[in-house]
């Protein structure tokens, strides 16, 4: 098979990974950089748009996974590169602008020993030549410590997708696969990069994934609600030093029978879920918070923070001229840049909300939850009902959901306010 066959293989193979965005790695080489903030499928902050190669070194599978397009029984091409063929390529793509870095992956292949050891080889050789490129390493579940290890000192990032929410779940989509299994690397790469860090201080060591490590999970493909997956994720965060949980809504590829009949991804319920993850890692929010046993899912047209801030008015009004930092981020229309111009500007006078709309404050979602020198904005109706449909009415769905009516009379949006105020009058 030519090298552009397989690449064209196996670089479709990978395009279910949604946990290939990076930063925060500064290694310098010979052939390459990778600059903060880094190289990802995004922009960077100085608006460029930066690639990287995402690509499977093999897509020949030994596990049946029932939601996976490469599983064992899928009906697919399969292809494999040789170590030395994909690091001529990324050299290639790289020496031609194509790329600035690689996001290497594979399918277990025989075991996930010899799966991880190839992975291995594609970097060593990489860096060898002095690739100073950013390589994003996928671990292995159930490939041993030292090799992970080994991964982590030529990797600038490394993830190990936990799938699916809970252990049921992968009992019943991905028998062959265990939770045991997934979190293990995760503890000897968080443990490798704590002792780079302690280390640090005594004498300059090799860096050990200077950008962290991540995780993805495969959203709508399993039973479990919302909260289950915020309380999964808040979890990672604290136990694990995440530095991001991905979201992948679920794509339909296969036919399982225990796979729910969907034609098309949940993908406002992932968008929800990166909201309500902002919250936790930017806005100090904790899982339990965003959600309780009663209300176990999100909003389809309130965003995560407008909505907690409707279930819990007894934390509001907030006067902005007295409030503590901690206070100001919990107010909808209020961010981390916002809140801090007003602790800054409140010095020098006391604000009025004319100054919150200069300081960037987004006034039609805050008005209802603040109040300057003790006075609400003027005509302002103040009703719980009469919130949430103002609030979602500014709601601006995302492209992949047009088709849903954004008027704050139709019926589903009717049903979502009922069943918040049921809540707050419970």
């Amino acid at each position: 098979m030519e090298l552009y066959e397989k690449l064209e293989i196996l670089g479709a193979a990978a395009k279910y990974d949604a946990s290939c965005s990076s930063s925060g790695s500064n290694r310098q080489g010979k052939v390459g950089s990778a600059a903060l903030p880094g190289i990802c499928h995004s922009w960077a902050n100085d608006g460029r748009c930066i690639s990287l190669l995402k690509v499977l070194l093999s897509n020949k599978c030994i596990y049946n996974c029932a939601y996976c397009k490469n599983s064992t029984d899928s009906d697919v091409p399969r292809a494999e590169f040789a170590p030395e063929e994909l690091v001529k390529i990324t050299e290639s793509f790289y020496a031609r602008n194509y790329i600035e870095g690689l996001f290497l992956s594979s399918a277990v292949t025989r075991n996930p020993d010899y799966t991880m050891e190839r992975m291995l080889e594609v970097m060593r050789l990489l860096r060898q030549r002095g690739f100073g490129g950013y390589i994003h390493c996928k671990a292995i579940p159930g490939a041993s410590d030292d090799l992970v290890r080994q991964c982590g000192f030529l990797a600038d990032r490394m993830s190990v997708n936990i799938e699916l929410p809970s252990q049921s779940s992968l009992q019943l989509l991905a028998p062959k696969k265990s939770k045991l299994d997934i979190l293990n690397p995760m503890g000897v790469i968080r443990n490798a990069i704590t002792e780079a860090r302690d280390k640090k201080s005594i004498h300059a060591p090799e860096p050990f994934v200077p950008a962290g490590q991540s995780t993805q999970m495969i959203v709508g493909a399993s039973p479990e609600t919302d909260r289950q997956i915020l309380l999964l994720s808040g979890a990672l965060y604290r136990n694990y030093e995440l530095k991001r949980v991905y979201y992948s809504a679920y794509v339909p590829v296969t036919n399982h029978p225990a796979l729910p009949g969907i034609t098309k991804p949940p993908l406002l319920r992932e968008h929800r879920l990166y909201q309500a993850d902002w919250l936790m890692r930017f806005y100090n929010f904790s899982s339990d918070e965003i959600l309780d046993e009663r209300l176990p899912m999100l909003d389809e047209y309130l965003d995560p923070k407008c909505a907690w801030a409707l279930r819990h008015m007894e934390y509001f009004p907030v006067e902005v001229n007295r409030a503590p930092l901690n206070t100001l981020l919990r107010v909808p229309g209020i961010g981390n840049i916002s809140a801090r111009r007003i602790l800054s500007a409140r010095r020098m006078a006391k604000l009025t909300f004319s100054d919150l709309k200069a300081l960037g404050v987004v006034l039609k979602r805050a008005a209802y939850f603040i109040t300057c020198s003790g006075k609400y904005e003027p005509q302002l109706k103040m009703s719980p009902a009469y919130v949430y449909r103002a609030l979602s009415a500014q709601e601006k769905l995302p492209v992949f959901d047009a088709g849903i009516q954004t008027s704050m009379f139709d019926e589903a949006r009717e049903l979502s306010a009922m069943r918040l105020l049921g809540r707050l009058q419970a």
